[in-house]
């Protein structure tokens, strides 16, 4: 297996299973909403794709964010804890958000796309590892964090480790993963998060470190609609 690392500037190099990171917070809120039932995901670069995506599909839910923060005439910002208390049953949901939506639609020559998060990390390679083997053999990692202040090592990079390490076999899995965590705890990656905030509530700390606990990939498929391209999302359970 061939494992490779792409950034948003290298995306359209992306190869293979390209398993795409978002931990802080587009797919640790896209987890939650398939834990909770959502039927599907469409992911888009910009705000007007989403809202336009809407018109023709009136009983979608639209979510995300703009700088962190709740979009106007948006359902649902991009808090994963408010995401595992909505009801989203049988819901389509249209996502927008800086990072990690905008990377899954960049990346237009992979084989496969797979969304991530710490949450169904290790569903995720497990996943991963089918499709590589069942293909040409390589997994790119797209961490897609790439805002001055959390510059590599951030919570992306460190998903890509804990999964690369998962990818190969290596015992030592669980311990990347956990001085990972101790490090974005030592820099206070988690200072702006604050009990009662509407867009950054102090739960979504635990709900983006609940590591493995959906099991779980989210599968990409590139569409095209008008003069842009989206991503459709779905679950697929790796316990079956």
């Amino acid at each position: 297996m061939e494992i490779h690392r792409v950034s948003h500037s290298r995306a359209a190099e992306a190869r293979g299973v390209v398993v795409v990171i978002d931990v802080i917070r587009a797919f640790s809120v896209a987890a939650y909403a398939f834990a909770g039932g959502a039927q599907s995901l469409w992911l888009v670069r910009a705000v007007e794709e989403a809202r336009a995506l809407r018109e023709q599909e009136p009983g979608a839910l639209l979510i995300g964010e703009v700088g962190g923060r709740l979009i106007e005439g948006f359902d649902f910002n991009n808090s994963p804890s408010r995401m595992a208390a909505a009801d989203v049953r049988g819901r389509l949901l249209i996502q927008r958000t800086g990072a990690g939506t905008r990377g899954a639609v960049a990346v237009a020559n992979a084989t496969h796309v797979l969304l991530c998060s710490l949450t169904n990390a290790q569903a995720t390679a497990a996943y991963a590892r089918k499709l590589a083997d069942a293909t040409e053999g390589i997994v790119s990692l797209f961490p897609t964090a790439h805002i001055d202040e959390i510059a590599p090592p951030n919570e992306d990079t460190i998903c890509a480790d804990y999964i690369e390490a998962l990818l190969l076999g290596r015992d030592a899995a669980a311990m990347v993963l956990a001085n990972g965590i101790a490090y974005l705890h030592a820099i206070n990656r988690f200072a702006g998060f604050e009990p009662d905030s509407g867009d950054f509530p102090v739960e979504d700390i635990p709900a983006v470190l609940a590591t493995n606990r959906f099991d779980f990939a989210m599968v990409g498929t590139r569409q095209q609609w008008r003069d842009f391209t989206y991503v459709e999302a779905h679950r697929v359970d790796m316990n079956q």
